[in-house]
Parts: C-alpha cells; sequence; structure tokens
C-alpha cells in the first residue's frame, strides 16, 4: 500500500519531544490487542446533485454517518441549522447502501427516512440555535449527536452531545468539560472548529470526539504556515462522564490561500478497544487546485493514544506563548484521498459498514455540500485491510 510522507507541523512539530506531565494511558491487558490499517481499496462512489429533494427537505450538508448492523441501515445527519430560506428542520436520515456485489455504483444508495432532531420532547430548535456536525449509533437504538454551538452568537451557544432516541427526541445531556465552554474572547471552543467528529469504540463503551482545532487557550488555529493543536475526548458511556483526553498535533494547510483557509479534524473513528483510531484531517483552501480542484486535501492518519498525555485536567496547552510539555498521540499516515485517484468535496463523515466476505471492512464515507450549487453530495465506500498491529 503507498503510503505518502505526512505533512510537516511547523512550529508545532517539537511538541513530540517533550517531557511528559501526566501519567500515560494505561497499558493494554493481555486480552486486548491493537489494530492497524494495512490496506484499502475504493469500492466505488455515488454523486448526487445539490438540489436533491427527498421528503420534503433538500437533501444537503451531509457531515457525518453512522451504520446501524441490527437494522442495515445508516444514519446521516444533515448540518442545517434550521435556518435555511427552505425552512427545513434539523434532521437525519436513514440511508440504504447496496454493497452486495462488493461495489458501489449509482442506484446503490437509497434514501428511505428523514426524522427531524429537537431540542426538547418535541419543541423544535430555533433557527440556528445549534450547528449539527456529529452522529453516532450508541447502544441499539439510541443516537448521540454533537453540535459546534456558536461562541460568535449573542447569547454565545455552548457546544454539545446529546442522546436521542430514533424519533429525534432527546433522552440525555453529556457533561461537556469547562475548558471547552467558550466566553467569546480568549477561552472554550473557536468559531465552527469545535465538535465536529463523533463515533464509539467496538465495544460500545466508550464514546469518541474532537475539537476540529485548537481551543482559544490552546495556541493557534492551523495557517498555511503553523499547525494546531486538537483535542481527542473521551467518554465511558455507562457512566456518561468524560474519562480521558488527548492531544493530537494538526498540520497546516495544505495550500495557501489569501481569502479564507482552515485545516482540522472532521472525523474520529476508533478500530479497538485500546484507543487506536483513524483521524480524517480536512484542509481546505479557498482557490486551492488540489482534491481535484475543489481545494479540499484529506488524509486518513491512524493514530494511538499509548504513552500520550492525559490532558483532561490541563485546562490550558499553552503557557506563555508557547506549548507546554506533553506527549501527543502518535500519527501515521496510511492514505491521502489523493492518491486513491478519487475526486472529492468536502467529505466529513464516516463510519465502519459490514464487514465483505473476505473478512475486510468497509468504511464509508460522505461529503457536506454545503447546499452550494457548485459542490456536490458524495458517498464513498473503501474496503480496509486490518491486522493486528505488530
Amino acid at each position: 500500500m503507498h503510503v505518502r510522507s505526512r505533512r510537516r507541523l511547523g512550529s508545532i512539530g517539537v511538541i513530540a519531544l517533550a517531557v511528559v506531565l501526566a501519567a500515560p494511558a494505561a497499558a493494554m491487558s493481555d486480552d486486548d490487542e491493537a489494530q492497524t490499517v494495512s490496506g484499502v481499496e475504493v469500492l466505488g462512489e455515488v454523486v448526487l446533485p445539490t438540489g436533491t429533494m427527498f421528503g420534503g427537505t433538500e437533501v444537503g450538508g451531509l457531515s457525518s454517518i453512522t451504520y446501524d448492523a441490527g437494522r442495515d441501515v445508516y444514519y446521516t445527519l444533515s448540518d442545517d441549522q434550521g435556518n435555511r430560506p427552505t425552512g427545513d428542520p434539523v434532521r437525519y436520515y436513514t440511508v440504504s447502501v447496496d454493497l452486495s456485489d462488493g461495489t458501489l455504483d449509482d442506484g446503490d444508495v437509497e434514501f428511505v427516512a428523514v426524522t427531524p432532531v429537537f431540542e426538547d420532547k418535541k419543541i423544535p430548535f430555533a433557527p440556528g440555535g445549534l450547528d449539527p456536525e456529529g452522529l453516532t449509533l450508541g447502544r441499539e437504538g439510541f443516537l448521540f449527536v454533537s453540535s459546534e454551538g456558536n461562541p460568535l452568537a449573542d447569547p454565545i451557544i455552548d457546544p454539545f452531545i446529546r442522546r436521542y432516541n430514533l424519533n429525534g427526541r432527546v433522552t440525555a445531556d453529556l457533561p461537556i468539560p469547562e475548558h471547552y465552554i467558550p466566553n467569546g474572547v480568549d477561552r472554550g471552543v473557536r468559531f465552527n472548529l469545535s465538535f465536529e467528529s463523533l463515533n464509539v469504540t467496538p465495544d460500545g463503551r466508550n464514546l469518541v470526539t474532537a475539537g476540529e482545532g485548537a481551543l482559544l487557550q490552546d495556541g493557534p488555529a492551523s495557517t498555511f504556515t503553523n499547525g494546531s493543536l486538537a483535542r481527542i475526548l473521551t467518554y465511558d458511556l455507562p457512566k456518561r462522564t468524560p474519562v480521558n483526553e488527548y492531544v493530537y498535533e494538526v498540520g497546516p494547510w495544505a495550500e495557501p490561500s489569501a481569502i479564507f483557509g482552515v485545516n482540522g479534524i472532521v472525523e474520529v473513528l476508533p478500530i479497538d478497544d485500546v484507543g487506536t483510531m483513524l483521524v480524517m484531517e480536512r484542509s481546505f483552501s479557498v482557490g486551492g487546485v488540489l482534491g481535484g480542484g475543489t481545494g479540499n486535501v484529506v488524509v486518513i492518519n491512524e493514530v494511538s493514544t499509548q504513552g500520550a498525555t492525559d490532558v483532561l485536567a490541563i485546562d490550558a496547552l499553552y503557557d506563555g506563548g508557547a506549548p507546554i510539555a506533553f506527549t501527543p498521540v502518535s500519527q501515521r499516515e496510511v492514505f491521502a484521498f489523493d492518491d486513491l485517484g478519487v475526486p472529492i468535496d468536502n467529505i466529513e463523515g464516516m463510519t465502519f459498514g459490514p464487514d465483505l466476505p473476505d473478512g475486510r471492512r468497509t468504511l464509508v464515507i460522505v461529503s457536506d455540500n454545503n447546499f452550494s450549487p457548485g459542490q456536490f453530495t458524495q458517498f464513498i465506500v473503501l474496503a480496509l485491510e486490518i491486522d493486528p498491529a505488530s
């Protein structure tokens, strides 16, 4: 498998050599085994044009996807905040993806239901009252939804992670660590760089999310010349409490832009129960020529929390204008979409689907078209060979 060397992090790369402040992650037990991706194959893609309608709503903004093996369907969240001129509600879609012949082709993706997501019981969200980005299935019949919030709103809208039933009714709230709560000035999440990702570990015991980029007190956001520090946060699902948190080094933008650029974590997907995860890192630069001309450059990195510093109790990763000492998660680039020869749009969500007859795992990916006529909704399916780590 071709693996491209990882982009440099600029001034942040030295952190990997820092002294550990806190105890490293717990060692693996004899019954646990780390996994690693050893092969990747593209099984196909399906593209839906902007303006596609289903159930009286415009299909678009698909920012996350999760697989329900019990029903053999996928749920995909629209990041529509309920404030578009169409008046469409905050919602998720139920989708069927036919991989019975081992490939993904036109006609294999079918939307079968649309479900509004409510703020409380049957009360809809106020227009712009959230920024829905992450969606994952917990135990069967319950979904978790994350919102990035909005630190620029007046009053400020805090990020959240909530549990919902399949009818879109909230059943529980997960506590958000205080260092994520924005004051709009110098601490908390940055605008549009919060909880973009959400997934569970294979054993269903832990929920994992991440900030797309650095908190205000954790140093700068990424630019073309420097990287950024994002936190990967893990919850104990039975207890519904945060249990640990690790630092991921986001790279600089892949291309310069005089108009707008961003790079950050848009999805985190655990592949075992001992801290190995796939991280989808997406760079976007207005006017960029990479990513098939869309300016989107997306890489999938494999990370491990083993030996990384648990920073859950650390309020700020920067002190006096410089990073404090800690050990981040280890990172290995598995593949870049440019290397696979698949033109991509603004892909943001990924989930494991059913295993293939040869034992490989399917990885199902969706894109957020931003409801823009110049973009498209995209489903991509890959086959991953996953083996025990040596």
